[in-house]
């Protein structure tokens, strides 16, 4: 976020203070977290033509797990992915098989890196699929629009542990302004537990069409214009995912159903008819 862009001037009118970090770059790390009492950490791989870069994403976390330690951070609360560090004691888990195999083990190194950093208090958040994966705008599941249907090789059965990116918020407020209940929590996250023949019912239901689920290969998906990232979710379909709303329910999380977010978040990004 650009220190002087729409989205920063908003945080800014709201008292936030404002610094410019890199997550590759220590020094801007440790100045950012400086005097801070607690951090909540995201990183992406960077994406390129030749793949997503794994170990830059690692790197970027260290960065800021260090620097939050040396500067005295009392809560560290970190987001991963369900089930990391979990799938290898998965029966159906074999090294080298599954092209989801880098995203979990560098999510799965940054917990262990929290885990062993000597926070007074760390969390970390660990949420399923995200529901804004289904926006048209996202071209994720939609790569072409709601007409080209849904595109996928997620089978009908396969169950998804969904999660609202704004749950994801909550989550995190919740942790933050509760470190001592949540401390030494990690969250198996997710807003609704669905099949992929369920959420095409429901989107169904929500865009007043008929939406079915998809059953590919992964050739087929490819050609009709699926990511090669896509790739990674036939480990989904063998093993599924951890995370269920119970969980987050159980902690008075507010949770956002997949049928309600559709029927808002969902229509709220669509042209009026």
């Amino acid at each position: 976020m650009a220190p002087h862009s729409g989205r920063a001037g908003d945080l800014a009118a709201l008292g936030v203070e404002l610094v410019v970090g890199d997550l590759h770059d220590f020094p801007s790390v440790a100045n950012a977290v400086r005097g801070v009492r607690t951090v909540f950490s995201v990183q992406m791989p960077t994406l390129s033509a030749t793949g997503a870069d794994f170990d830059g994403e690692v790197a970027q976390a260290e960065n800021l797990i260090t620097a939050a330690r040396q500067s005295g951070v009392e809560h560290f609360v970190q987001t991963t992915v369900t089930g990391a560090g979990q799938h290898v004691d998965a029966p159906e888990w074999e090294p080298g098989r599954w092209a989801v195999e880098p995203s979990l083990t560098a999510k799965t190194v940054v917990q262990e890196s929290i885990r062993a950093a000597g926070f007074p208090r760390w969390t970390i958040l660990k949420p399923g699929f995200f529901m804004e994966n289904f926006l048209p705008s996202a071209q994720f599941m939609f790569p072409n629009g709601i007409d080209g249907g849904l595109v996928s090789i997620l089978k009908p059965a396969t169950h998804l542990s969904l999660v609202a990116v704004d749950d994801i918020g909550a989550a995190a407020a919740a942790a933050i302004t509760d470190p001592k209940r949540f401390d030494g929590v990690e969250l198996e996250l997710a807003s609704d537990h669905l099949s992929m023949a369920q959420i095409a019912e429901v989107l169904s239901r929500a865009l007043e069409r008929t939406i079915t689920a998809p059953d590919m290969t992964g050739e087929q998906a490819l050609a009709a214009g699926m990511g090669h990232y896509g790739l990674a979710h036939e480990w989904l379909n063998v093993h599924g995912q951890p995370a269920r709303p119970e969980y987050a329910a159980a902690l008075s999380i507010p949770l956002t159903g997949f049928d309600e977010w559709s029927r808002t978040r969902l229509l709220a990004t669509l042209p009026a008819p």
